[in-house]
Parts: C-alpha cells; sequence; structure tokens
C-alpha cells in the first residue's frame, strides 16, 4: 500500500526546501553579479539571474599573466599530492586492519600520537627548508601528506571486509600485496573516492603552505594568485587604462567561480560514494 502524504511531510519537504534555497542562493548570486555590468551590480546588488550581461571580467582573469602558470601549478600539486596521499594512507592503513599484525597497538598508538601533537609551524618550516624543499612545489605536497584521520577511516574500511576472502585468496597462492590489490582496493571504492576527494579538496584549497613556502610568483598556487586578485582588484584595473571599465565587484566575483568551477565539476561523479565511503569509514566491521 501506497504511503499517504501528511502534513508532517510537507513540513519536512518544506523545511528541506528551504534550506537547500538559503545554501544555492549565495552561489547564484555570485555567478550572477560575476556576468553583470557595474550598473546591473549596483541596482540589484541581491540577483540571481545576471543584470546587463558583461563577461569581460572573465576575459580579463583568464587572461592576467598569472593564472595559466598557477592553474597549471595546483592542478600539479592536487593530482600529484592526491596521488603521494592516497598511495600512503592506503599502504599504511592495510598492514595495520591486519588484526595478529605484531606490534599493531604500539604502532596505533604512535600514529594517532601524531594527531594531537606536533612541533609546530616553526619546526616544521626548519624541516622544510633543512629538505631544501623552499620554493618548491614539493612543498606542498609532501609535508601532510598522509591524514591519520583519513588512514583511520581506511583501516576501518579494510576491517570490515571478510576475513574469507582473504583466507581464500591464500588458498589459491596470492601474496599479501597480490591481495591487496586485487582483493582489498577493488571492494574499496567508496572509501577511496570519499578520501581522494578529501584530500583533492585539501590540496586545491591549500592556502597557507603556499604562503609558508613559495617566494617566487611563477610557482605560485591558484589561491595565492586569486588572493592578489580580491584584495587588489580596483588597483590592477587603475593601473591599466584599457581595462578600467571592467567592474571591480564583477572581477572579485568571477574570482570566486575560477577558484571552485572545477572541484564542483569533479564532485557530482563521486557523490554517490560520499555518504557510503564515511559511514563504512566511520564504523569498525
Amino acid at each position: 500500500m501506497k504511503r499517504k502524504f501528511s502534513i508532517g511531510d510537507f513540513g519536512i519537504y518544506a523545511l528541506l526546501a528551504l534550506v537547500a534555497a538559503i545554501m544555492l542562493y549565495p552561489l547564484l548570486n555570485v555567478v550572477a553579479v560575476s556576468l553583470s555590468s557595474e550598473n546591473g551590480y549596483a541596482n540589484h546588488p541581491l540577483m540571481i539571474f545576471p543584470h546587463d550581461f558583461d563577461a569581460s571580467s572573465y576575459r580579463w582573469i583568464l587572461t592576467h599573466h598569472l593564472i595559466l602558470s598557477s592553474y597549471k601549478n595546483t592542478l600539479l600539486i592536487t593530482v600529484g599530492g592526491t596521488m603521494i596521499s592516497m598511495f600512503l594512507t592506503a599502504t599504511l592503513a592495510y598492514p595495520l586492519s591486519v588484526l595478529d599484525l605484531k606490534g599493531r597497538r604500539i604502532f596505533m598508538s604512535l600514529i594517532v600520537f601524531t594527531m594531537f601533537f606536533n612541533g609546530g609551524m616553526i619546526p616544521n618550516y626548519y624541516l622544510v627548508r633543512s629538505l631544501d624543499m623552499i620554493d618548491s612545489l614539493w612543498a606542498l605536497m609532501i609535508p601532510g601528506a598522509l591524514s591519520v584521520y583519513n588512514m583511520i577511516l581506511m583501516k576501518n574500511s579494510f576491517e570490515g571486509i571478510p576475513a574469507s576472502l582473504k583466507e581464500s585468496a591464500y588458498i589459491d597462492g596470492a601474496t599479501d600485496l597480490n591481495i591487496f590489490v586485487r582483493v582489498v582496493l577493488p571492494l574499496s571504492g567508496p572509501i577511496l573516492a570519499t578520501l581522494t576527494l578529501f584530500y583533492a579538496v585539501g590540496k586545491w584549497n591549500s592556502y597557507f603552505n603556499g604562503i609558508l613556502y613559495i617566494r617566487s610568483r611563477e610557482n605560485w598556487t591558484l589561491q595565492l594568485v586569486l588572493r592578489e586578485l580580491v584584495s587588489q582588484t580596483e588597483t590592477l584595473l587603475n593601473d591599466n587604462t584599457d581595462i578600467a571599465a571592467i567592474p571591480a565587484q564583477s572581477v572579485k566575483y568571477a574570482v570566486i567561480v575560477v577558484a571552485i568551477l572545477p572541484i564542483m565539476c569533479v564532485y557530482p561523479f563521486i557523490q554517490r560514494f560520499f555518504v557510503k565511503g564515511v559511514m563504512v569509514g566511520a564504523v569498525k566491521g
């Protein structure tokens, strides 16, 4: 029998629709302002659709001399750093998920200890400098490549895989490496997709480490370039009389769109793994 639609259901859906609208409005406003003229923004600052359509802000941003190089650097850091982080996380989580591993509790205690206590910013800076990684993109990929929290999520997910599958593989002559690659990883798609998203978003939005370790403008990441564009938009536009007519507010909002667009394009493809991956990793099997 079909369940009747009650007043309570209507209230819940209405509340969810209101929350969704509240969450969606800032994004629509940012996109609309970025595509509007100065007069359009002045007359309709709370718009959700562009007024007096003007795409000059995007033309200026995409021709800025540092945008392309910063995009390349950020993509390299995001892709390379995520691959390094996932490799380290998976290869550490798998042996710790083996219940009969000798010294397992001691290793876990030492690893978890690093979640709560670390040397701090200055020792980390001296460490990176001693490794000769200052003003190098490696400084944005190697330090902090392994997240203990993410490793624990992956370890718990690995522990939820039935032991009988591993025993069957051992009987067939498989090694630990074969079991890890051909049994464990293929069965861990949701948690792998979820942690890949976590690492990728973190690398893409990395800002503070860039300030600490990067010196030359050629190695700037997208976030550092966007900071300059947002904080000095009026100055940059006024210095060039050919583009002085470009609306400053539209440029700032266009910068935001440029920064979030790649992540927004990737997220829908792994959204279906997201909740499942977190739940599987958060509850020990």
